[in-house]
């Protein structure tokens, strides 16, 4: 199981490969929120996301011998790239499974990283497992899930060591912590992070409307499944259901989540272009929407939100300045 070690562990193995991304503000964003409003810039991490981090903790705790036969992933996009620039750095070989309906700009940039892509039809009901397994089975790949690992949800925990460091900096010990969530692996990784680094933050998800898992996980007390595999502009969160090993860790450890609309998502994706000059895709801009406009939901002076990734399409992208700026 992962654990603060773990964490620590896979921090060891990130340093000078990953970047130590920042914390950025605005007295624009502060005054729409209601309080002041940091943010946690992993859009800008290596690929757009902070799912490097997962890949090359998975990568690089793995037995010589099995990372050289190669790995296997199934991903929406994001994780996808991770793994695929990690194997690249570590002479893998690299095949990820992804859907059919992923954006375009995440299909090619896998590809273009590297790893052979195999898709399947999630909208039709395809299951991504069933299409890895055989391929596990015949090539002996190793399997790196995207969040239900420990190693991953190992090196997702790095960046919650970084906002302990950083919100130190700035004299902050206690604040509201919104991460984009979908099953759980960087939510998971930053409260274990937390919870021993700056114990009086409060780690809570952030998900799209009808999709929203892991909030209602919280509120019945029992794992929820989503009931479609997609119709959300918020794809990169789009799960059907909280980890086995995340869950447990997210129903100890966080506050009670928050639901966001897509149009929330694609305002605040606006909003972190004009006001802190940086690209952040519809599900990666979950946390900073939640954090915008759901301050009646949040309590205390200050608030930090994750900004997850910024792989987005154009058209995306110029819908969300188009119609909100």
């Amino acid at each position: 199981m992962t654990s603060l070690a773990l964490i620590e562990a896979a921090a060891a193995r990130l340093k000078g490969h990953a970047r130590r991304t920042p914390l950025l503000s605005s007295p624009f964003l502060d005054e729409i929120a209601g309080r002041r409003l940091l943010v946690k810039a992993e859009c800008l991490q290596h690929t757009g996301s902070f799912k490097f981090r997962g890949g090359w903790a998975a990568l690089s705790a793995l037995d010589p011998e099995l990372r050289k036969r190669g790995v296997i992933a199934y991903s929406s996009g994001n994780h996808a790239q991770g793994v695929a620039l990690a194997a690249r750095a570590h002479g893998a070989p690299a095949v990820i499974v992804m859907p059919a309906d992923a954006p375009k700009l995440k299909i090619d940039n896998t590809r273009a990283l590297g790893a052979e892509v195999v898709l399947y039809d999630r909208a039709g009901g395809e299951s991504r497992d069933a299409v890895s397994a055989p391929l596990v089975e015949s090539r002996g790949l190793t399997l790196i899930k995207p969040y239900d690992e420990p190693q991953v949800i190992a090196g997702q925990g790095t960046v919650g060591l970084e906002i302990a460091e950083q919100a130190a900096e700035e004299g902050i010990t206690e604040a509201d912590v919104l991460v984009c969530c979908g099953g759980g692996g960087l939510t998971s990784g930053i409260a274990l992070a937390l919870e021993d680094r700056a114990p009086k933050m409060r780690v809570r998800p952030a998900e799209p409307e009808g999709f929203d898992d892991v909030v209602r996980s919280q509120k019945t007390g029992t794992l929820q499944t989503n009931a479609a595999p997609s119709g959300s502009i918020c794809d990169a969160i789009l799960t059907p259901t909280p980890g086995d090993i995340t869950w447990p860790i997210l129903s100890r450890l966080c506050g009670t989540g928050i639901t966001i609309t897509d149009d929330e998502a694609l305002h605040a994706m606006a909003l972190a272009f004009q006001r802190l000059k940086i690209v952040v895709e519809p599900g990666g801009a979950a946390a900073l929407a939640a954090a915008l406009f759901h301050g009646d939901e949040i309590e205390g002076d200050t608030v930090i939100a994750v900004a997850t990734g910024g792989n987005v399409d154009t058209e995306v992208f110029t819908q969300a300045l188009t119609r909100f700026l």
